[in-house]
């Protein structure tokens, strides 16, 4: 029975599979003597050999022109089925380092001996992302890493992203052992809201809050064939939110490598990580894959106990301050107005001693990841695939933004349908994202201090505290006491009646508070939303002359749930967003192919914001021989939609609301109006003083840069490898957040309602009056400039030489004093290291430094210091057992680095493992 699909789909895409192999011999066997079981099908077995007859294994076998392939065992040998219908079979065989060489045969043949050269250039890789088709790594437009499958094996992280940090141009932010934000050429962030990641070009961001939670809910290292990143703009080709950049996880296909893996790892900090995968072809046309990993350690713990910026009192002060990472160290200032107080104590202000983290997080501080996934593949033809597959993956971990947050089985569900050809793709896929029982530390340490000294009791520990402080400082003045020992006095005292952490009250509480959604009453986070994407490409080749063009469109949808707790949708039905666009791509090769031209550009439409034009011209030059040096330069520009939460957050905490910003914008008053009550006494018969307070904020618009590049990628001389850039960005409408008072429904506040908010310090959940935490854009533009650099000396198999720097600068010469950028970006940065292989034994070590800088961050803003890691691997292969023994360090000094202000100091992680493969 032949296989169905639609007429319209199979004109797509049923083209034959254009192979892109820059460096490609091409060898003819003798048709052999042997016969084969039927004249049209048989079996082609052989080994793939280096130059000087070392077997290779993990290289890659395909009947060119078509998804038939496969991958050499740990003896460097295949097996591969074969049709010889319509005549001689053309292998494409290729490994990374090596020249690809292409078999011809014309007829099957089970002694086939392949031997390839090391490359003369040194990459013959290919890349699928920075053009959304295949080509060669050295005539990409545009700035671009690949990691291949031994380098990921390399990585001795815990987390494969935070590994990243030895490329050049990447920064990475670890806010807690599995929770690592990934950015390139400044404005790093937590949550990368500013990078696209992918796995298989599907999205990984959780939709309710458009942010990727690292690899946490990615794929096991067993299952990556590579990494791609595209540094920069990629808005022109993959459209919202690839303002600086892309990562592109591939996943191995189950035709191709098939087998048992198996990754077992056990080390310090209890550290245990188990990883699986099996794929089989289970005929020639049917193929599945199963995935699973489980990870486990103990997690640091952030622990800094410096002042806030936005503290009134300073480190030390007896009355109290507030710490990076102490969590409900609640202040108030001591009012005249209240019958008792102290007359030196009136305007003060006073804060609690609050919990660490630690403390809060109890004996809870292990982190965990769980991942599971599986997938079918089936060959409608040779060169036309189809792909299901589903996945579920969750984790417990710590993650950064506003406050620091306990995700405690966060996860999503995914699901995948793809049509692919070598010519285009019709793709299907569905994500579904959940809280598990994650909770807010900031929300929880504030609400236990809330909370009443007994049950069914109306005095809060917030109280007892105050009157506590101040009846102590009263009796020790009368005493005669100085004020600075009658302060620490009153200190002493009144932080004794705070709620101690061994009390079976807090456990209680801790508990209550934690497991309540309710805004203001509880910590509880919770969503649960859904993010629909369609997307279909099709490429052309427009002439022999070098014309190619490559067409393709997206839809996406989001369903955004949270009950009420985190969006606007209080009446129970999801609220439905949505954008789509459209993008093309036309390329020319002239000169003897020397020169290659790329102009390419998308249309975005959006529910709530005008549609966005993204361009992107770039041109290439090759010079040499072998075209190994090859020099590039580009213009694009880009954009970030603003994310879910910016757009329908509402989040009434009691204290103020947390309110998105798509409808008319805001009208309202800056705070410092409130510090004189006179003031709005005055406005009640004469509002025109009230002007100089005004605030006002449009709606959400997207934000967006502009970007020119230059650069050069080839080999410098033999075996000397270099990647070098040079960028200058301007950036537009930055999204920022601003506290003031106004209306729900974005008026302006009536001097009436003014007077009546200040009396009950807005926190009636009942009055329209509140206040608002907005987002809004920034008018201010802002520019900066940078260089990588990346060179790597290929000396021999067993010892190769790799560096690179990162130059970030920011241009604060139009900017006015004081002006947040949040750009959080080191100026220098740089790595060195060494690999090799020698017999069955390979190894790396590399050696990060990180510039100290200043990093705004919505939790907090302050700097870190110079940093730097030393991580290291070494693995030794038995063949005959398909095992590798390993043992691996990150940060193998123990420096301690601080990557993001309030987050964990990251120390050492030593592990020993075993890998076990079976083809």
């Amino acid at each position: 029975m032949k296989p169905f699909y639609p007429p319209v789909l199979a004109a797509l895409l049923l083209p034959t599979l254009a192979t892109s192999a820059p460096f490609v011999s091409t060898i003819t066997l003798p048709t052999p003597r042997t016969t084969t079981p039927t004249p049209a099908e048989g079996s082609l077995a052989g080994t793939v050999l280096t130059d000087t007859g070392e077997p290779l294994p993990g290289a890659t076998v395909f009947i060119k022109g078509s998804f038939i392939g496969t991958s050499t065992d740990q003896f460097g040998k295949f097996t591969l089925n074969a049709s010889f219908e319509k005549g001689p079979v053309t292998l494409a065989v290729s490994y990374v380092g090596y020249d690809t060489r292409e078999v011809v045969l014309d007829a099957p043949q089970l002694t086939i001996n392949v031997a390839l050269p090391p490359s003369a250039t040194l990459l013959n890789e290919t890349v699928v992302s920075a053009s959304r088709i295949e080509e060669n790594i050295l005539r990409a437009p545009v700035t671009i890493e690949k990691i291949s499958t031994r380098q990921i094996e390399r990585i001795t992280t815990p987390e494969v992203l935070s590994g990243l940090g030895q490329l050049k141009g990447l920064d990475v932010s670890s806010a807690s052992m599995l929770f690592t934000s990934v950015s390139t050429r400044g404005f790093n962030t937590a949550k990368s809201e500013r990078v696209v990641q992918m796995v298989d070009y599907m999205d990984t961001q959780l939709p309710s809050l458009n942010l990727s939670p690292g690899n946490l809910v990615g794929i096991p290292e067993l299952d990556m064939e590579s990494i791609e990143i595209i540094h920069g703009p990629a808005s022109a080709l993959y459209g919202s939110n690839a303002l600086s950049g892309v990562i592109l996880f591939n996943s191995k296909d189950p035709f191709v490598y098939e087998g048992l893996s198996v990754r077992l790892r056990g080390g310090e900090r209890d550290l245990l990580d188990g990883q699986i995968r099996y794929a089989k072809k289970l005929t020639d046309k049917l193929a599945i894959k199963i995935n699973a990993s489980a990870f486990r350690a103990d997690d640091w713990v952030a622990n800094n106990m410096d002042a806030v910026r936005t503290s009134v009192n300073p480190a030390g002060s007896p009355l109290g301050y507030s710490a990076v990472n102490r969590y409900g160290d609640y202040n108030y200032s001591f009012n005249a107005g209240i019958p008792g107080t102290h007359p030196e104590l009136a305007g003060r202000t006073a804060y609690m001693p609050g919990f660490t983290e630690k403390e809060l997080l109890v004996n809870d501080t292990n982190t965990s990841s769980y991942r599971a996934q599986g997938a079918i593949s089936y060959l409608l033809r040779d060169d036309l695939k189809l792909t299901v597959e589903a996945k579920h993956a969750e984790g417990t971990s710590t993650y950064q933004n506003v406050s620091r947050f306990r995700v405690k089985g966060l996860g999503t569900n995914q699901y995948r349908a793809e049509l692919k050809s070598g010519k285009g793709f019709l793709r299907l896929y569905s994500t579904e994202d959940f809280t598990g029982n994650s909770y807010e530390l900031n929300q929880l340490g504030n609400l236990i201090q809330e909370s009443p000294t007994a049950e069914g009791g109306s005095l809060s520990y917030v109280q007892q505290h105050y009157g506590v402080y101040n009846a102590a400082y009263t009796q020790a003045r009368r005493a005669g006491q100085p004020m600075d020992a009658a302060l620490a006095i009153a200190q002493k005292a009144a932080d004794a009646t705070q709620l101690q952490t061994s009390d079976p009250r807090f456990a209680l509480l801790r508990t209550t508070i934690s497991e309540d959604g309710q805004p203001g009453r509880g910590a509880k986070a919770y969503f649960n939303s859904f993010l629909n994407d369609v997307s279909g490409q099709r490429s052309f080749h427009l002439s022999d002359a070098g014309t190619d063009l490559t067409v393709g469109a997206a839809y996406r949808e989001y369903r955004l749930g949270s009950k009420g707790l985190l969006f606007a949708d209080k009446d129970g039905k999801r609220i439905r967003n949505y954008e789509y666009g459209a993008y093309s791509q036309l390329t020319q090769t002239l000169l003897d192919e020397r020169l290659k031209l790329a102009l390419a550009g998308r249309v975005d439409e959006f529910k709530n914001f005008k549609p966005a034009f993204s361009p992107r011209a770039a041109v290439v030059y090759s010079l040499g021989k072998d075209k190994q040096h090859n020099f590039r330069a580009s213009y694009g520009q880009a954009f970030r939609s603003p994310s879910q939460t910016e757009q329908y957050l509402y989040n009434d905490i009691r204290s103020g609301v947390l309110i998105g910003n798509v409808g008319n914008g805001f009208q309202g008053y800056n705070l410092n109006l409130f510090r004189s009550p006179q003031l709005l006494a005055a406005a009640q018969t004469n509002p025109a003083v009230l002007q100089p307070y005004e605030y006002n904020i449009n709606s959400l618009n997207l934000e967006r840069v502009n970007t020119v590049e230059v650069g050069y990628k080839g080999a410098l001389i033999s075996n000397l490898y270099a990647d070098v850039s040079y960028f200058r960005s301007r950036y537009n409408d930055f999204i920022g957040a601003q506290t003031f008072v106004g209306n729900l429904d974005g008026s302006r506040p009536t001097p009436q309602q003014l007077a009546t908010g200040y009396s009950s310090a807005y926190s009636d959940q009942s009055k329209p009056t509140r206040v608002l935490y907005a987002y809004y854009n920034n008018n201010q533009q802002v520019r900066t400039q940078g260089v990588t650099a990346g060179m790597t000396y290929y000396i021999r198999k067993a010892f190769n030489l790799t560096g690179n720097y990162s130059l970030n600068v920011l241009d604060r010469s139009n900017l006015p004093e004081g002006f947040q950028t949040f750009f959080n970006t080191p100026k220098h940065k740089y790595n060195v290291g060494a690999n090799g292989q020698i017999g069955n034994l390979s190894y790396s070590v590399n050696y990060r430094w990180v510039q100290g800088h200043l990093q705004e961050m919505p939790f907090a803003t302050g700097s870190i210091g110079d940093y730097k890691t030393t991580d290291a691997y070494l693995g030794y292969t038995v063949p005959k057992l398909g095992s590798t023994f390993q043992a691996g360090v990150s940060n193998a000094f123990n420096t301690n680095n601080v990557q993001l202000f309030g987050g964990p100091q990251v120390g050492r992680l030593a592990y020993l493992g075993l890998r076990f493969d079976v083809k």
